[in-house]
């Protein structure tokens, strides 16, 4: 066993007042100041072997980074204990140690130092650092004129120059732009065929599905699941959820005589349930809730996909063929895709009733739903292309 987590527990105390000068100070002496006990982290116990690639994902503020940073001795645990074997190297905060008046290349030894590489290893890795970061042209250009972006290449770069028995990683594979962090990716891929242990806390479930075995999951500083990544993941996005089971229509950029209603619209997942998660690939059912106030024969629904400002598909009953009929009083009609085809990002929806010949609105519902999607996939962009290649050699 290379980590072992026992019942951990962590808790802040946060102040009610806050004292800034000397005169408050003073009068605190004499008036104590009250405290709210916060507790991030509530009873965590799990163990990774050697060479195991582990996720950890959860909402904000569910104790993922507060997790990493006791493991990795930078916070104490309130209560519980952390064992862990081998060599340890946390790539948490990039850049912390950085001094905005030296050079790049005298960055790389401030930071190397503070690393844990020794001058001699950085001295004889010094070009590949800086060639790794693309920064071979600002090597004597001082850190206060480069780009945030920049910065973070050139520490990550030095971080990585160490030889880690365990790996502790806080969001850093999104660094850089898309040829930088296909370079971070080639440099855990090698990380993980060294047989290094890796702790990886990452919003970026595609690269957590990548890369881990196994992941744990935090919600509200408790364990939820610590499985096999496949099943930890689909329990996040396809998670049961209260509040996914409450009304989202909205009253504004909406109209139409309302002799048919639109009285609700609800997204539901691969496991039957409302939701407004989705894994790239997983069927998607957009279900229109309407009420007719008068019996109309044949009204025509309609739906649009929104990427930010991009119109990306629309589509009505009537385009594909289907006769809703004589309507009259509640029910709803389902959008079914049964592979969605977008690869990753939040999606605005448009849904309509019209009449059979288009020329009464009877409820239009302007962009006023929402869904995201999660890439599962290592192809990039918005939606995905059903193709293949093909080498042919003359």
């Amino acid at each position: 066993m290379v980590i072992e987590v026992e019942h951990l527990w962590k808790s802040f105390q946060i102040p009610h007042e806050r004292r800034t000068t000397l005169f408050e100070n003073i009068v605190g002496m004499i008036r104590p100041n009250h405290y709210e006990t916060y507790t991030v982290l509530k009873d965590i116990s799990f163990e990774v072997d050697e060479g195991e690639c582990i996720g950890i994902i959860g909402d904000n503020g569910s104790g993922k980074s507060t997790l990493l940073k006791i493991i990795a001795n930078i916070l104490r645990p309130t209560k519980g204990n952390v064992r862990i074997t081998g060599k340890m190297t946390p790539f948490l905060e990039l850049g912390v140690g950085f001094q905005s008046d030296l050079t790049v290349q005298e960055n790389v030894g401030v930071y190397a130092a503070i690393m844990g590489i020794s001058k001699r290893e950085i001295k004889n890795s010094i070009d590949e650092v800086i060639d790794f970061a693309g920064l071979a042209n600002f090597r004597d250009t001082k850190l206060k004129n480069l780009s945030s972006g920049m910065q973070v290449r050139l520490a990550f770069s030095t971080a990585i120059q160490t030889d880690p028995d365990v790996l502790l990683v806080d969001e850093v594979l999104a660094v850089g732009d898309k040829e930088f962090q296909q370079k971070c990716f080639e440099t855990f891929s090698k990380y993980k065929r060294e047989g290094v242990t890796i702790l990886l806390v990452s919003h970026d479930l595609g690269a957590v599905r990548r890369f881990c075995d196994k992941t744990l999951l935090l919600r509200n500083g408790e364990k939820e699941i610590f499985c096999d990544t496949n099943s930890v993941i689909d329990e996040y996005i396809y998670r049961p959820d209260e509040a996914k089971d409450q009304p989202t229509g909205k009253s504004d950029t909406r109209w139409g005589n309302k002799d048919i209603e639109i009285t609700d619209v609800k997204f539901i997942d691969k496991n039957k349930k409302y939701n407004d998660n989705f894994i790239s690939s997983d069927p998607l059912t957009v279900r229109i809730f309407y009420e007719s106030h008068e019996k109309i024969n044949s009204p025509v629904f309609g739906i649009i996909f929104y990427y930010q400002d991009t119109y990306c598909y629309g589509t009505t009953t009537e385009f594909k063929g289907c006769d809703t009929g004589l309507v009259y009083g509640r029910g709803y009609v389902d959008f079914i895709v049964e592979k969605l085809p977008l690869i990753a990002g939040e999606f605005e929806v448009t849904v309509a009733v019209a009449s059979s010949d288009y020329k009464t609105q009877y409820d239009w519902h302007n962009r006023l739903y929402s869904f995201n999607v999660h890439n599962q996939m290592r192809d990039l962009g918005i939606f995905s292309v059903d193709g293949s290649w093909k080498v042919v050699q003359q």
